[in-house]
């Protein structure tokens, strides 16, 4: 009973230690079709940007005094190998991958420029990942 217990509780920790994501959650699931259909360059304004994602995540200015807003989401898994006793030691790692948006506001608060950006990675390390 013990044992089973234990593998339980191994099975639990799996599950809450597998995956972790940061950033605006709202961005998480967002496509680039999706936005062509939300986001009209020219009428849309920062306010309908704000409905949509909320706060950004970052917000800084060009030298001639555009806005811009960035929003962000990471999401890490860990690959399996992490979860194998000893083995970790010698490659462990993850795949992680980033949604980034970025709104260019006028002086007005008008969308004039947006970029969208999926991408994914894999971070590795151990004796033989160096």
């Amino acid at each position: 009973m013990t044992q089973m217990r234990s593998s339980i509780v191994f099975m639990l920790l799996l599950l809450l230690v597998g995956c972790a994501s940061s950033g605006n959650e709202k961005v998480r699931n967002e496509t680039k079709e999706n936005l062509e259909q939300q986001i009209q360059k020219g009428k849309s304004s920062k306010q309908n940007v704000q409905d949509l994602f909320g706060d950004p995540d970052e917000i800084s200015f060009t030298d001639s005094g555009n806005e811009i807003w960035r929003f962000r989401h990471s999401v890490a898994t860990s690959k399996p190998i992490n979860f194998v006793p000893y083995a970790n030691i010698f490659s462990h790692g993850m795949d992680v991958k980033n949604k980034m948006i970025v709104f260019m506001f006028d002086k007005k608060g008008i969308v004039q420029n947006y970029t969208f950006s999926d991408s994914k990675n894999e971070v590795k390390n151990g004796l033989f990942d160096n």
